[in-house]
């Protein structure tokens, strides 16, 4: 997806774009949905896990896109404005699969910031 593209796309369709984009661990493509000073949170910590896309990239590439069957199911998504909220399922990571609430929040036309929910 192009920069063009990627500013008249709806919330919805950028957070799709990097979820399948994640599921086949296309590095290049996921990491160009989000913004050059993307955030990442984990609740209940206050302060970003991840800051920046460079470290954002380098996350995925070192950490997530390396494990053979990462893979990530939509359970339900919810899109109010510019914050879509997806309930996924994730498997690849953990010995089972795990469900996590992401909360995506989208501003001129790139996600710019993520929190994830953990289960327990």
């Amino acid at each position: 997806m192009s920069n063009l593209t990627a500013k008249i796309a709806t919330p919805e369709a950028l957070v799709q774009a990097q979820l399948e984009a994640y599921n086949q661990r296309d590095l290049t493509t996921f990491v160009a949905q989000f913004s050059d000073d993307v955030c990442i949170y984990r609740p209940p910590a206050t302060a970003p896990v991840l800051q920046g896309k460079a470290a954002f990239s380098d996350f995925y590439q070192n950490e997530r896109f390396n494990l053979p069957n990462l893979h990530a199911e939509i359970v339900s998504r919810m899109a109010v404005g510019n914050k879509v909220v997806d309930h996924e399922r994730i498997s690849g990571i953990r010995d089972e699969p795990f469900e996590v609430m992401v909360v995506f929040e989208v501003n001129d036309g790139l996600i710019q910031a993520m929190w994830s929910f953990a289960t327990n």
